[in-house]
């Protein structure tokens, strides 16, 4: 009987998830409901996958209001009329315009007005008028009065019981920026809209029957269908070409064409495998899917963006013919069942990497190329969460920051009544869906029509996205496409091209004939050194860490240890396990024989996510599909799902029978759950262990040019100093920021690296512009005075440029060029917005000679920059007495206790299997060296990290396989040299 019911997909104003809302319905003996959300269709696929479970006949629906206010109820009498009510909501969310008051004439569609308007309403034919019980009493007053076979039951179901409602005021307090006390009755729902069984429903309606009939008339009338489960045929656009038949046709020939790219002499083999391929894509439907994927890098090849194919989608010849992706699957004896098989349930699956410059291009080639009626982008449901929750509920309850605060970070002690309050609602709410945002490359590109299955919005980039995720688009059929956008690419491309300007006899650089960078000795130097600062994926100190550890200096070790680094595998302790076996032949004999047959590259060791594959079905005995089911589940996203846990059962029961044993068993299981949900498919890390040899090539070759790439494109793990202390390190000489030599963007002649404007983060885009453009007609500014008579940059801007340093070309004491600065700046001039015919004569300001410091400008660089490009062990005001020893010097201390002095780089947190905390942390020694430390529990609760600065490091030097930390006993930050200190000694040397 409930024409009008919300889940918590009614943005901060429901509370209950789809299947909880089906939960109560079951509980009250409800046969039928509508959901209908408000202007929001999230829920509606999942309701109706998980209606039947509880014996619910489900409509579906939307209730269209602005903010809280009611409109109209729309209710689907069928898939037509769902995409009639998708095709008017979607203009309206993208627009952000209010929905009026009278709803479009609907052909498949029951319109609901609400009663309570008390409007005169001049009703069609599948429109009525919904009555609330508490409404009931005033039909014969009301202006519809005669329009009684018109009306409806329309109670509406948003909550259980008073906890609900208390979460539906904090939520309605929260989106309207309010103190609870102070929330309007206005914003909120009335505590009465709960669901009611029918039998308390139909009493209230006991004057009324007809309202009842026509209330049942609705729910018998509407029947909405989708097919749900993997067992139907997807719903992705079904042919590129006219027909299926010519899709094969064309894939077939596209793979012949693509033979001589990839293999020079293709063997027996190579073909045998691709007539398999071909054959198990066709029987699965997927033939569409290759050719899409195809067609999208076809067109990025056209406009040269460089581009990476990864997942399991590298694990397939036909992809890598097509150059979906560049990992030869034969030499790497990928497990094409990893990718498809014909047991597997869930589709392909490509991940494609652009360049964050090229990305918005691409989709917006696929919108137009494939239709904007059938392409969407995928949404993700932005979720409370709990620190974020209580910091929302201290606001609505009125705390102050730093009782907000001390809740946060203490949440186990509640101190009085609020903070109770706070932390049981918190818990309440965590998870609850605050809005839709955007998934981070998922692309659907459907045979029917989008709003077939969903409304759309449209968030500020301006590709419309779905109303449900990723897991629900997949129930339905619909698979997504990965776009995906990378920094790491565009360095390689801008390093190429810096190359060419900088070096232009070097010889031509083809990337991608990346075989012969796998034999080249100074790639396997920098990889068996951990010496890869700047290249993708192999630069953190994780890696570096690992890769010093393996010695590892060829392509298949990089593909291991590329998934070997990843949590799961460290967890499960099979990192160190594989590391002994890799450097130890005698400890590979420790193995189960199994699992040495299964994995022998890995010592039996599981590594990558077919390795799952693999063991649960030859270990296992599982189907290729249940074993498939098992990894995904492993994943987070399908633990939960019942087909899951039987898949589990049945892992546990067919080893007992097959005599594993049950100890074995749970032990491999351990290893299982522990690192697949996280480890890469071998496809996957051979794809990114693709992209760090070609910047490892870069990096090995063209030193200069590539950090210069890398400062330009954000840096990757560390932040911009590091690369440009790498630079340096490399031999570069590095200039500060010039008015006369800089871009927008650093740039390099010979071996000078000039620093852009782009790293003074206080100087916007378009001064920067400001001062190039003058520059150039001018040639070269030769004064302060002329820069301040032609640039409009401002006082702030100018006085920032000369503390940085940036007019050393015109006068390289920057302390005279600040007085001679204020002196010209009190005269008041404005700047002249046009180039003078005549350059102005200005008085020209002598001053005497000043005395120069030059921690002075380390303090300026730190102020404007975040960080010196002088030397920060300058500024230490008191070095320690203790011997202090370098980084290149530690060797020669194992097991000793050591001081050492180090500029912080990076810390990472983590916590022991017991829950304490721990860091890992990167430091610089004096003469630019890595320091690498272990703080265990005690000594990290005790020191601790207190931001950028110089440490005095002590305690012991310790070796494993060959890789040195330092195992903190100590930690101070030590004291810079204050300003005062150095005006001082101005003073004196003034004198």
């Amino acid at each position: 009987m409930f024409l009008n019911t919300h889940s918590f997909f009614s943005f901060r104003y429901g509370v209950m998830h789809p299947k909880s809302l089906l939960q109560e319905a079951q509980r009250l003996g409800l046969t039928s409901l509508a959901l209908t959300d408000i202007n929001n269709t999230s829920g509606c696929m999942n309701f109706l996958r998980l209606a039947p479970d509880y014996g619910i006949r489900p409509l579906i629906g939307v209730d269209f209001r602005n903010g809280i206010q009611q409109q109209f109820v729309a209710i689907a009498q069928n898939n037509e009329g769902f995409r009639e009510i998708n095709n008017y909501l979607s203009p309206l969310l993208h627009a952000k315009t209010k929905v009026p008051a009278v709803a479009p004439a609907f052909q498949h569609v029951f319109v609901i007005y609400p009663f309570s308007s008390q409007r005169a309403y001049s009703l069609r034919e599948n429109e009525y008028i919904g009555v609330n019980p508490r409404d009931v009493l005033k039909i014969p007053f009301s202006k519809s009065k005669d329009q009684i076979h018109n009306m409806v039951v329309m109670q509406s179901g948003s909550f259980r019981h008073q906890l609900d409602f208390n979460i539906h005021r904090l939520l309605r307090a929260i989106d309207n920026n309010t103190l609870l006390s102070k929330l309007p009755k206005s914003e909120q729902a009335s505590v009465d809209d709960q669901l009611l069984s029918e039998e308390q429903l139909t009493a209230c309606f006991k004057d009324y029957p007809q309202l009842i009939q026509n209330t049942q008339k609705i729910l018998d009338s509407c029947s909405v269908n989708f097919e749900f489960g993997t067992e139907h045929p997807h719903k992705n656009i079904q042919s590129y070409n006219a027909s299926p038949t010519q899709d094969i046709q064309h894939l077939r020939r596209l793979c012949l064409q693509g033979m001589p790219y990839r293999f020079a002499q293709p063997s027996i083999k190579i073909y045998r495998r691709l007539a398999l391929e071909l054959d198990i894509i066709q029987k699965k439907g997927f033939v569409s899917y290759f050719l899409v994927n195809w067609d999208i890098l076809k067109y990025a090849r056209s406009k040269g963006y460089f581009y990476v194919g990864r997942g399991s989608g590298a694990n397939s010849v036909v992809a890598y013919l097509l150059r979906i992706t560049d990992v030869d699957p034969i030499e790497l004896d990928l497990y094409f069942e990893r990718f498809i098989n014909l047991y597997r349930t869930n589709p392909p699956d490509f991940d494609i990497d652009f360049s964050w410059r090229d990305r918005e291009d691409v989709i917006r080639y696929i919108f137009e190329r494939f239709g904007a009626e059938r392409v969407c982008l995928i949404a993700t449901y932005s979720t409370f969460k709990f620190k974020a929750i209580v910091r929302e509920l201290g606001k609505v309850f009125g705390l102050p920051p730093h009782e907000i605060d001390k809740i946060s970070d203490s949440p186990a002690q509640p101190s009085d009544h609020i903070t109770q309050l706070i932390l049981k609602y918190a818990t309440h709410m965590d998870e609850i869906p605050s809005h839709l945002s955007v998934h981070a490359g998922g692309i659907i590109i459907s045979e029917k029509p989008i709003h077939s299955y969903t409304a759309t919005s449209l968030p500020p980039k301006g590709f419309p996205i779905t109303h449900f995720d990723m897991v629900v688009a997949e129930d339905i059929g619909l698979y997504k496409f990965d776009i995906l956008s990378q920094r790491g690419l565009e360095k390689i491309k801008d390093a190429i091209a810096i190359v060419r300007v900088n070096r232009p006899n070097a010889p031509t650089i083809d990337i991608h004939d990346t075989k012969r960078f796998f034999e080249d000795e100074k790639i396997k130097h920098l990889l068996r050194n951990g010496q890869a600062i700047g290249c993708f994926y192999v630069e953190s100190p994780a890696m570096r860490m690992l890769l010093k550890k393996l010695k590892a200096d060829t392509y298949l070790g990089l593909v291991a240890a590329s998934s070997v680094i990843r949590p799961g595998v460290a967890k499960s302790g099979m990192m160190r396990e594989y590391i002994l076996r890799f450097r130890m032949p005698e400890k590979r004999s420790e193995a189960h024989p199994i699992l040495a047959q299964l994995m022998p590259e890995t010592f039996g060791v599981m590594v990558y996510q077919e390795d799952v594959i693999k063991v649960a079905h030859y270990f296992a005995g599982l189907d290729l599909g249940e074993a498939d089911i098992l990894r995904r589940g492993m994943s987070g996203k399908f633990r939960s799902r019942t087909e899951f846990h039987q898949v589990k059962q049945k892992f546990f029961h067919n080893c007992i029978q097959m005599g594993r044993g049950e100890k074995l068993t749970h032990e491999v299981w351990k290893q299982i759950e522990s690192f697949a949900g996280y480890a890469f498919a071998k496809g996957h890390s051979a794809s990114y262990a693709i992209e760090s040899y070609q910047s490892l090539y870069l990096k090995a070759h063209y030193p200069l040019e590539y950090m210069v790439a890398v400062i330009n494109n954000g840096g990757g793990f560390y932040s911009r100093e590091t690369y440009i202390h790498e630079a340096r390190q490399q031999g570069a000489i590095i200039q500060p920021p010039c008015i006369n030599t800089s871009h927008q963007h650093t740039h390099i002649i010979g071996d000078t690296i000039y620093l852009g404007f782009h790293v003074i983060q206080q100087l916007s885009l378009k001064n920067a512009a400001r001062i190039i453009s003058h520059r150039t007609a001018l040639t070269a500014f030769d004064s302060l005075e002329q820069f301040l008579e032609t640039v409009p940059i401002g006082i702030e801007h100018t006085k920032t440029l000369i503390r940085i340093g940036a007019f050393r070309s015109i006068e390289p004491n920057k302390k005279k060029l600040l007085w001679k600065f204020l002196f010209l700046t009190n005269q008041h001039k404005k700047p002249n917005q046009l180039y003078p015919m005549f350059p102005p004569q200005n008085k020209k300001v002598q001053l005497p000679a000043l005395f120069y410091d030059k921690r002075e400008d380390i303090y300026d660089e730190l102020e404007i920059l975040h960080f010196s490009l002088e030397s920060p062990f300058d500024l230490v005001n008191q070095r320690p007495i203790d011997l202090i020893i370098y980084a290149h010097e530690i060797a020669q201390y194992k097991g000793k206790i050591v001081t050492m002095l180090g500029y912080l780089v990076t810390a990472k947190r983590t916590t022991t299997k017991s829950g304490t905390r721990m860091y890992f942390g990167t430091f610089l020694d004096e003469k630019g060296q890595f320091i690498d430390t272990v703080h265990f529990p005690p000594v990290a609760k005790q020191y601790s990290f207190r931001g950028q600065g110089i440490y005095e490091l002590t305690g012991k030097v310790v070796e494993e396989f060959d890789f040195l930390t330092l195992e903190i006993i100590t930690m101070t930050r030590s004291s810079y040299a204050n300003m005062e200190d150095v005006m001082k000694d101005e003073l004196l040397n003034n004198r």
